[in-house]
């Protein structure tokens, strides 16, 4: 019996390590050139430690609670745990949320569930006329949609 438990780890560990505990996007993650250039990102690491947030971000305790879509739209993959949110109804606007777990990507409607998370890192970024996108306040109205089903 002890043999079969061990394997049962084993099994578990090997499919953990390939990545089957997750699906993975059908699409690369999305890129974007960021106005402000900060030489500490989300995903970059110090001393082994995973940066999870920067300027510009918002952290909330979320405790495992489910993230919400705040508008119609489409959720796309940025970095491991990271999404980009954009909608049409608000077309200059990309929120990223980092901290994802079981994330879903793909077009959603409002106040469907894009995942959970434990500690959520939110970012509101607004496209410039050059093109770029720059961080910018969110807006606590965003971050409750965003945060509770409506």
């Amino acid at each position: 019996m002890k043999r079969r438990a061990n394997l049962g780890w084993a099994i578990a560990l090997l499919l953990t390590s390939m990545g089957c505990t997750q699906a993975q996007p059908n699409h690369p993650p999305r890129t974007l050139q960021i106005e402000q250039t900060w030489q500490l990102q989300p995903g970059h690491s110090i001393a082994g430690h995973r940066i999870v947030s920067g300027l510009g971000d918002i952290s909330v305790q979320v405790k495992g609670n489910r993230v919400y879509a705040p508008f119609d739209g489409t959720v796309e993959p940025h970095a491991t745990d990271c999404v980009f949110f954009s909608s049409s109804q608000v077309p200059a606007y990309l929120i990223r949320l980092c901290g994802i777990q079981r994330s879903r990507f793909g077009d959603v409607r409002e106040g469907e569930a894009i995942g959970n998370s434990t500690l959520l890192q939110v970012a509101v970024l607004r496209r410039q006329p050059s093109g770029q996108w720059a961080l910018v306040e969110p807006s606590t109205s965003i971050l409750e949609r965003t945060l509770r089903k409506p």
